[in-house]
């Protein structure tokens, strides 16, 4: 399954040049996989509340291929790669118009929030396989 979020560039994405400062593009992909995880009908602010888990970037591999200008419309796609005890595999991909901008691999995890890793949550893994 793909989940699809829609990006508008903006003025204050943009650089000099006119075109997305490379750090913007992990926001828009953590945007995005924070409206994929609600999406599956999880709340994110009542697991950590509740369960005392959350979830945490553990690696990111990103590939630039080509820049988004100003007023661009976006789409980013989230498809899960990997889904294991405490890890989560996802693959994130930024289009225009259905040409490849930015792709990543994301790695995140589950952990409490004394720092200890913990299973993904009961919810999640359903959802997902």
């Amino acid at each position: 399954m793909v989940h699809e979020f829609p990006v508008q560039v903006y003025y204050e994405d943009t650089d000099m040049a006119g075109i997305v400062y490379h750090a913007n593009y992990l926001k828009f992909i953590e945007r995005a996989r924070s409206d994929w995880v609600r999406s599956l009908g999880i709340d994110q602010n009542a697991m950590r509340e509740h369960e005392g888990v959350v979830f945490v970037l553990r690696r990111i591999e990103a590939d630039f291929r080509a820049p988004a200008q100003f007023e661009d419309t976006l789409s980013v796609q989230t498809e899960v790669r990997s889904v294991g005890g405490v890890r989560l595999v996802l693959s994130q991909t930024v289009l225009r118009d259905g040409e490849v901008l930015f792709s990543a691999e994301v790695t995140l995890v589950a952990m409490h929030l004394d720092g200890q890793p913990t299973r993904l949550p009961e919810q999640l893994r359903r959802r997902v396989h």
